[in-house]
C-alpha cells in the first residue's frame, strides 16, 4: 500500500469521524489521493459521470425509492397491515407476528429497510403500544429487526448495488434472497413466541373470521405487486430495472385510481422526497466509484487474494472472518458504503477460493442489514427513535434477542449455501465450485 493511499484512507476516516456526510468524505479522500500521485483531479468527475450515467442497473434505485414512498403516503401499507392483523393477530404475541409478516410482504414492494421501518413500522408500533399491551421498547425493537428483511426479499436496493460492483445477475440475486428472507422471518417469529410466553403478554384483540374476506379484497391489489414484479422478471417480460419502473407505476395507479388516497400535492411531496433520497444515494455511489478506481490502481484486491492463497485459508474460515468484519463495520458505516467500498475488496479472493458470488452477495447484504440494528450506531434504531419518540436506551435494551435470532439465521446461511442457491439453481443458475 502506497503512502498516498494511506493518506487517502486517513482522510476518509477522519472526515467520517467528525460527521461529514459519507459521500463528501469519499470524494474528498479521492481528491487527496489523485493530487498526491499527480493525476488530474478531473478524473474524479469523469469516474462519477461514467459510472452513474453508463449504468442501466442503477436506474432501479430511484424507481424503487419512489415506489416505497408512494406506498407509505397512500393507504397501501395500511391495507396490508389490516390484512396481516386479521390473519396473524389471533395468535399468542399476535401483533409481533403481524409486525414481522407485514415486513415480509412490504419488502416485496419497497426493497428498503428504512422505508419499511419509517412507514408501516410506525403504524404498527402505535397498535402494539396501545392500552399497554406491549412495551414501547419491545414494539420498536421488533419493528427494527423485522425491517431488516426488506432488502433481502426481492426487490432489493442493496442487491442492485451489489450486482453493480460484482457484475452478477440481479435476477439470480433476487431469487437467492427469497428463502433467506423467509428464514429470517421464521427466526424472528420464533423469538417473538418465546418472549411472548416468557413475559406473559396479554392476548391481542382477534378480528372475527367473517371480516377476513373483506380485508383480503381490500389488500388483494397491493398483494399482487410482488407477483407482478416476479412474473415480469422471471417470465422474461421485463428486466430488473424495468420491473422497478413497473413497481412505481403500479403503486401510483393503486394510490390514485383504485384506492383514491393520493392527492396531487401529496404526489409532489413524494417526488421531491424521492429526488432527495436518490441524490443522497447517488452521491455515495459516485464517491465509491472513484474510490474503487483508486483501489484497483493500487492493485489491492489482487494482493489480498494472493495473501489469502498463501495462507491456505479455507473458504468457510474466509466467509466467517469476512462476516465478522462486516458485522463490526456495520456498527459504524451504512450498508451502501460497505457494499460499494468494502465488499469489492473481497470479490477477487472469493473467486480464487471458489466461493459463489451470489451466495457471498446475499450473506453480505444480510450482514449489512443486521448492522442497521446493531448498537450503538444502528441506523434503524435512530430512524424509529426519531419517528416515534421512543427512547433509544429502551430500544437498545430490547433489541438483543432479535439480533441474536438474526445472527443465528446468518450462521445457517453461511454453513448451508444451498438455502441461498437452491432456488436460483431451479432457474438455471450454475454456482461456482
Amino acid at each position: 500500500m502506497s503512502l498516498a493511499f494511506g493518506l487517502c484512507l486517513t482522510t476518509l476516516f477522519l472526515l467520517a469521524s467528525i460527521g461529514t456526510p459519507i459521500g463528501y468524505a469519499i470524494i474528498s479522500c479521492a481528491v487527496v489521493y489523485l493530487t498526491l500521485v499527480g493525476q488530474d483531479v478531473g478524473l474524479a468527475g469523469e469516474q462519477i459521470i461514467y459510472g452513474l450515467y453508463d449504468s442501466f442497473v442503477l436506474l432501479a434505485v430511484p424507481l424503487f425509492i419512489v415506489a416505497a414512498n408512494i406506498m407509505n403516503a397512500g393507504s397501501i401499507s395500511e391495507r396490508l397491515l389490516n390484512f396481516c392483523v386479521g390473519v396473524f393477530g389471533r395468535f399468542k404475541g399476535g401483533l409481533g407476528h403481524v409486525n414481522i409478516v407485514s415486513s415480509l410482504i412490504f419488502s416485496g414492494m419497497s426493497g428498503s429497510a428504512v422505508a419499511d421501518a419509517a412507514g408501516i413500522g410506525k403504524v404498527i408500533i402505535k397498535m402494539m403500544t396501545k392500552d399497554g399491551r406491549y412495551s414501547p421498547g419491545y414494539a420498536a425493537a421488533i419493528t427494527a429487526a423485522s425491517a431488516t428483511i426488506g432488502p433481502i426479499i426481492p426487490p432489493s436496493i442493496p442487491m442492485v448495488i451489489y450486482a453493480l460492483v460484482s457484475d452478477t445477475s440481479i435476477g439470480y440475486l433476487f431469487l437467492a434472497g427469497i428463502f433467506p428472507g423467509l428464514l429470517m422471518g421464521l427466526m424472528l417469529m420464533t423469538m417473538n413466541v418465546y418472549l411472548s410466553h416468557k413475559r406473559g403478554f396479554i392476548a391481542d384483540k382477534v378480528v372475527p373470521l367473517r371480516e377476513l374476506p373483506r380485508l383480503t379484497v381490500n389488500a388483494f391489489p397491493a398483494l399482487l405487486m410482488p407477483v407482478i414484479l416476479m412474473w415480469g422478471i422471471y417470465g422474461g417480460v421485463t428486466t430488473s430495472t424495468e420491473a422497478a419502473a413497473v413497481a412505481a407505476a403500479y403503486a401510483l395507479l393503486l394510490s390514485t385510481l383504485f384506492y383514491r388516497s393520493l392527492t396531487f400535492s401529496k404526489l409532489r411531496d413524494i417526488l421531491l422526497e424521492s429526488v432527495k433520497s436518490s441524490a443522497s444515494v447517488g452521491l455515495v455511489i459516485g464517491g465509491a466509484l472513484i474510490l474503487n478506481y483508486i483501489v484497483a490502481s493500487e492493485n489491492i484486491p489482487t494482493l489480498l487474494a494472493h495473501s489469502l492463497e498463501s495462507l491456505d485459508i479455507s473458504p468457510l474460515m474466509f466467509l466467517l472472518s469476512v462476516n465478522l468484519l462486516l458485522l463490526l463495520l456495520g456498527c459504524i458505516l451504512d450498508a451502501t458504503t460497505i457494499i460499494l467500498v468494502i465488499i469489492p475488496l473481497f470479490l477477487q479472493a472469493c473467486r480464487a477460493l471458489g466461493i459463489d458470488l451470489v451466495h457471498f452477495g446475499v450473506i453480505a447484504v444480510i450482514n449489512c442489514m443486521i448492522g442497521l440494528i446493531t448498537p450503538p450506531y444502528g441506523i434503524l434504531l435512530f430512524v424509529i427513535n426519531g419517528t416515534t419518540g421512543i427512547k433509544l436506551s429502551e430500544i437498545i435494551r430490547e433489541i438483543w434477542p432479535f439480533l441474536f435470532a438474526l445472527l443465528a439465521a446468518l450462521l445457517l446461511l453461511i454453513l448451508i449455501p444451498d438455502i441461498v442457491l437452491w432456488l436460483p439453481m431451479q432457474f438455471g443458475y450454475v454456482p461456482a465450485t
